[in-house]
């Protein structure tokens, strides 16, 4: 669940937004308006804004959007109530509210337009909006057991329209770079082959960075802005750390060719001819045994044949 907060002065333009037939829209809350039509909802915003003309931007409009694997608990009714609940832990009470469900996109969302002066003429205080916000959706997240989106791994970026298609590109590209370089020599040398331009912002008229942006495709955004991990000191911190790993790594490479000095294999001395043994028939026996064994067997042969003819030639 992530919600994303607008501020605005024209009542008109959000109601019909929202109203919008195309978006396939259906009203699951309407408190404190008359709600005939587009034009009568507007007017009863308008009526109410007149009793604080000071504020400048009476209108708020928070999109909520859930993840797709939600879906089939997400009923209407489901829906409304976290959105109320939502309000209510975001201070936006006692005012009108008109929340509306669109069915334009494969993942649930609801509008919501609300009026930031309250029925009694007060101002719907705005402070630190943004951060409350997102603590209240992770919050209301778990509390309803609803799934964890990975951040902005998990963007249909091909969907994405200009500025934040570059946003989230330059966000690829830094987490990247960041990750395998020691230093922003390095990073910046790697950045720049893929068209993007850094720039650092001083404090004052000192030598002392305070902050970088990144420019691609015409567009610039500061590292924080791109994500928060990509502020100038969480990359420069990044970086330290990658040189101070490189380092440890070289050192110690170089104890263990210090300790373990690479070993020279063994060399074996060719043997003499006295050394080897031939032949199926001389088995583990010396070459010049080889000759003897044979005259010896023939021999053996000769006298048993001999034996046998005397044999032979002896009747009784």
């Amino acid at each position: 669940m992530i919600a994303k907060i607008v501020k605005g002065s024209n009542f008109k333009g959000v109601v019909s937004y929202i109203l919008d037939k195309e978006k396939d829209a259906k009203i699951l809350v309407c408190d404190g308006l008359f709600a005939e039509n587009k034009e009568t909802i507007a007017g009863s915003f308008e009526a109410q804004a007149r009793m604080n003309p000071r504020v400048t931007k009476p209108v708020g409009h928070i999109a909520l959007a859930f993840s797709k694997e939600d879906e089939h608990r997400l009923t209407d009714c489901a829906m409304a109530g976290i959105a109320l609940e939502y309000l209510k832990k975001m201070g936006i009470t006692d005012t009108q509210i008109l929340i509306v469900r669109h069915f334009d996109k494969e993942h649930p969302h609801v509008h919501i337009a609300f009026n930031r002066i309250a029925n009694d003429g007060r101002t719907i205080s705005d402070r630190n909006e943004r951060i409350r916000s997102t603590r209240i959706c992770k919050e209301l997240t778990r509390k309803y057991g609803l799934y964890f989106a990975d951040g902005k791994e998990q963007v249909k970026r091909h969907r994405l329209k200009e500025p934040d298609k570059t946003q989230y590109e330059l966000y690829s590209i830094l987490k990247s770079e960041v990750s395998r370089c020691g230093n922003w020599r390095q990073l910046m040398a790697n950045l720049e082959k893929q068209g993007v331009e850094v720039q650092f912002k001083y404090k004052g008229c000192s030598d002392e960075v305070q902050g970088v942006v990144f420019s691609k495709n015409g567009y610039s955004f500061s590292g924080s802005k791109i994500d928060r991990r990509l502020s100038y000191s969480k990359i420069d911190a990044a970086l330290n750390a990658n040189r101070h790993e490189e380092r440890q790594r070289m050192a110690t490479n170089q104890t263990a060719d210090h300790e373990y000095p690479m070993q020279q294999p063994p060399q074996y001395e060719p043997r003499s001819n006295d050394d080897l043994y031939s032949g199926s028939i001389g088995l583990f026996m010396p070459a010049n045994a080889n000759a003897q064994a044979d005259e010896n067997y023939f021999e053996e042969q000769l006298k048993r044949k001999n034996k046998k003819k005397k044999q032979r030639k002896i009747r009784f």
